[in-house]
């Protein structure tokens, strides 16, 4: 992260641009609140747009909290960003969940905010406790015990219909935990409510029955969008203490049609979707008008249709893009002219395994071929620099596959050199 890490929350609120602040008067109170530092929350996209969307509503003020920085873990309890309100003022405290290592953080969070572990030792005037995001899409079960309720889909479409719902059933004053829980559940697609099943074991651990108890449907349906083109997926603050630093990122699409089998994205967010190159011209513009950073997000940006017309319709000298994932085998070379005209100095490609028989393994799809063309195609074009993601510990593995993500480096290197020399580097 560039700069000095500030010390407090204060300082990260001074910094940002795009923050709303609501008055609490009259709406329902939302603390959104993202299981590990800031820096990590406010790198991430999904939690910048659950943000917004809560707060497009009007009758919802919506605001922030993190897991405190590592100079104040201990000192008082966990408050929101904007307000500086203790969570246990608000009716809903809400958790973005993107990543299992951050369940622990959960339970950390709770404890330090004041409020009890499991989710059975909650009631009125303690605020519900929701959670949603990838991992719920998962496997919610092992927060089952600690979360109220889980959104198990997008949240375009989850959250609006959430808080229609809530304010039917007279949040938060006017009914039990219970009565609001059980009406979500039946009016809400895609709402999971662990109290109101009961999962039963075989003799051997595994799960043998999961019986529902009623209100809502036997089984949950993931709610997800079936264009989202009709939504705009961006940077909604700006910050420099990300990862990205003051980068205006862009959903190009959302899913993956590849499926390779260690991805959860491929898989979770199917069918895969593209939004249009109209409506991300329209996003450039906005991008543009706040920084001078553009990063394109997607699990396989290479392949959104018309991604060549996009880069090269918005190349200026002052715009810097920059790609979340490249595939090797999906390089034209149109797109690396767009590369290189978009000042990009590191491009990425990941073969993920060292061998042929692994990556046929994973179903990646791409060849050692494909990975070294790409390297002089890309070192061609005056792009200086290239990085490789593998992965280690996969299932069916042997040593020789590791031994050959070493082998297959080493011929990367061997053209990476004999092409630069030629372009005098």
């Amino acid at each position: 992260m560039p700069g000095k890490k500030p010390e407090s929350f204060n300082e990260f609120i001074a910094n940002e641009t795009g923050t709303v602040k609501k008055s609490w008067s009259n709406r329902i109170r939302i603390a959104l609140v993202y299981p590990n530092q800031y820096h990590v929350g406010m790198s991430n996209l999904g939690f910048q747009t659950v943000y917004h969307i809560f707060n497009l509503i009007e009758d919802v003020v919506c605001e922030r909290a993190f897991l405190p920085e590592k100079n104040n873990q201990n000192t008082g309890r966990i408050i929101s960003l904007e307000s500086r309100q203790p969570l246990t003022s608000f009716d809903i405290v809400a958790f973005s969940l993107s990543f299992e290592n951050d369940y622990p953080n959960i339970l950390t969070i709770l404890a330090q905010a004041g409020l009890p572990l499991r989710s059975e030792a909650r009631s009125s005037p303690l605020p519900l406790v929701f959670a949603g995001g990838v991992t719920c899409y998962l496997n919610p079960e092992p927060l089952a015990a600690f979360i109220d309720l889980f959104l198990i889909g997008e949240a375009e479409n989850l959250i609006p219909a959430i808080i229609t719902c809530l304010e039917k059933t007279g949040l938060p004053k006017n009914t039990s935990k219970t009565e609001i829980l059980a009406a979500l559940a039946k009016q809400v697609q895609g709402v999971y409510v662990p109290i109101f099943f009961k999962p039963s074991y075989n003799q051997d651990n595994t799960l043998a029955e999961f019986k529902a108890l009623g209100p809502g449907p036997e089984k949950i349906k993931k709610v997800f969008l079936t264009d989202i083109s009709q939504t705009k997926t961006c940077s909604r603050i700006l910050t420099p203490h990300t990862t990205f630093d003051n980068t205006f990122l862009i959903e190009v699409s959302r899913g993956c049609p590849h499926g390779c089998r260690f991805c959860t994205a491929g898989y979770i967010y199917r069918p895969p979707r593209f939004r249009s190159v109209a409506v991300l011209n329209k996003l450039f513009q906005e991008g543009i008008a706040k920084t001078n950073k553009i990063g394109l997000v997607g699990a396989a940006v290479s392949d959104l249709p018309g991604i060549e017309e996009l880069v090269s319709k918005n190349i200026s000298s002052k715009i810097s893009i920059s790609f979340s994932s490249l595939r090797a085998d999906a390089l034209s070379p149109g797109l690396i002219t767009a590369l290189k005209q978009s000042h990009i100095k590191t491009a990425t490609i990941a073969p993920d395994a060292g061998s042929e028989r692994m990556r046929r393994v994973i179903n990646k799809g791409i060849t050692e071929q494909d990975v070294l063309l790409a390297t002089e195609n890309l070192v061609k074009s005056g792009i200086p620099n290239l990085k490789l993601y593998f992965m280690i510990g996969l299932p069916m593995e042997k040593m020789e596959d590791v031994e050959e993500i070493i082998t297959l480096c080493k011929k990367v290197k061997k053209i990476f050199l004999e092409t630069s020399r030629k372009r005098g580097r």
